[in-house]
């Protein structure tokens, strides 16, 4: 498994999944979920959605990329912050364990996440940026051969994965 991180609009990456940080509904939102939605075919996305919508928290569900460089979207429910004291951890890496599982389930080997969770849902960049890495890193020991990228929106969220990463 290789795992790295860069400072990108993951609607432009190249690889066989996108993971979107989704709403329960998978409903079109705002931020990187908008901005996939609007990059894939909004009306081509939202029917896809509706056929495996709902989707709980920490799961996630699979998608076509239409329009996209990817192939298809994962689109994987992070943790509202409550303050970590919810089960908010372990919510973030079920959505990254299960993204990596949709992943392989359709015979993908390279993915891209985005920061699950820490826009409007409001959990702290630092600790969902070492629970990403975390989890990503161990579901890599168990069953390797996957391209990670984590795609960051911004400077300082590309500098906590790459402290994280030991780049």
């Amino acid at each position: 498994m290789t795992l790295h991180a860069i400072q990108a609009d993951i609607t432009t990456l190249a690889v066989d999944a996108i993971v979107n940080a989704a709403n329960d509904r998978l409903l079109m939102g705002g931020g990187v979920c908008g901005a996939i939605f609007r990059a894939a075919g909004a009306e081509d996305l939202a029917a896809a959605c509706a056929k495996v919508a709902p989707c709980p928290t920490g799961e996630a569900r699979i998608t076509p990329g239409f329009a996209l460089p990817a192939r298809h979207i994962i689109h994987a429910v992070g943790p509202v912050w409550h303050g970590g004291g919810s089960g908010e951890p372990d919510l973030l890496a079920g959505c990254y364990r299960a993204s990596l599982a949709l992943l392989r389930q359709a015979g993908g080997r390279s993915i891209a996440f985005p920061a699950i969770s820490t826009g409007i849902f409001g959990y702290p960049v630092d600790q969902a940026t070492r629970i990403a890495v975390a989890t990503v890193r161990e579901d890599g020991a168990r069953h390797g051969g996957v391209a990670v990228t984590f795609a960051c929106f911004d400077e300082h969220t590309l500098a906590l994965y790459e402290k994280e990463l030991g780049a």
